[in-house]
């Protein structure tokens, strides 16, 4: 008699079947070239209740049976102050998942709540120290980020367009802060669109933007602009459908001989300093 699968077992099983090369196999791709996890890791990975941070959850446990890597997993989720609803829906679709979460909770939409400038940013800032900390209580060694393929293309055009600078986004951070800790990123060459194709077909429904001020930030100037970049990738595809590509392989070819200044760990450098003064002769 056939054995009938569990929902979570569905989602599992459509990783690494329906799903195996858009999905399974760009993250395997990610841990492999980028040297994310290795034997003997403890890792927590951080949930928020969105498409990208559950399937960041499956994946992980999928990869925990079949990757042949020896570690250990941590769910952790934190709740900053959500709604009632959010934070029920966040439990019921783990349980649905089956990923154990850890729950904690945390006051940083109250905070935030009464920044007068970048509440996204302090935001972030403060999630972020709070998932390193809690992480380093309950002994990980790592944290696990959902962020994507079109996180990080997306990420290297606003640093350059809004913030005047070349900086992209990692697939593994070691931590300033927190000595010993060590944030990486698995989903770094899944694309959006396979992750929303996979919600999808198993008609899930997660948090879109469980924040208090996501309104306010939408109808801002600065909650628009990652929306700006979305849109103008989608106006360079038309005449040339391999832009994200690209842009994503550049991130991997930077010509520093080629550039007028740098940063390196902090310091900033000029081309002047790999110049040879001028010989008489010359």
């Amino acid at each position: 008699m056939k054995r009938e699968l569990s929902f979570a077992q569905l989602t599992e099983r459509s990783i690494t079947k329906k799903y195996r090369k858009t999905l399974w196999n760009p993250c395997i791709a990610a841990i492999k070239r980028y040297a994310l996890i290795q034997p003997g890791d403890k890792i927590a990975v951080c949930v928020s209740g969105g498409k990208d941070s559950m399937l960041l959850a499956k994946m992980m446990q999928v990869m925990q049976k079949y990757a042949g890597i020896p570690f250990d997993l941590q769910f952790l989720a934190m709740d900053p102050g959500y709604s009632p609803e959010n934070r029920k829906r966040l439990e019921e679709n783990a349980a649905l998942l089956e990923v154990p979460l850890t729950v904690f909770e945390t006051d940083i939409f109250d905070v935030t709540g009464n920044a007068e400038k970048s509440p996204c940013y302090l935001c972030a800032r403060m999630r972020r120290g709070h998932l390193y900390s809690k992480a380093r209580e309950l002994g990980c060694n790592k944290i696990a980020l959902g962020h994507h393929f079109n996180d990080v293309i997306e990420t290297a055009l606003l640093s350059m367009f809004y913030g005047a600078q070349l900086q992209a986004m990692p697939p593994m951070l070691r931590s300033g802060h927190y000595p010993g800790m060590t944030l990486i990123r698995p989903l770094y060459c899944v694309q959006e669109n396979d992750i929303i194709a996979w919600q999808r077909y198993h008609r899930l429904t997660f948090l879109q933007c469980a924040c208090r001020l996501t309104k306010k930030e939408q109808d801002s100037e600065a909650g628009g602009k990652r929306r700006e970049i979305k849109a103008l990738i989608r106006t360079l595809q038309k005449t040339n459908p391999n832009i994200e590509n690209n842009i994503f392989a550049s991130l991997h070819a930077v010509c520093l001989d080629t550039f007028p200044g740098y940063k390196h760990r902090g310091k900033a450098h000029s081309f002047l300093e790999e110049m040879s003064p001028l010989s008489e002769e010359d």
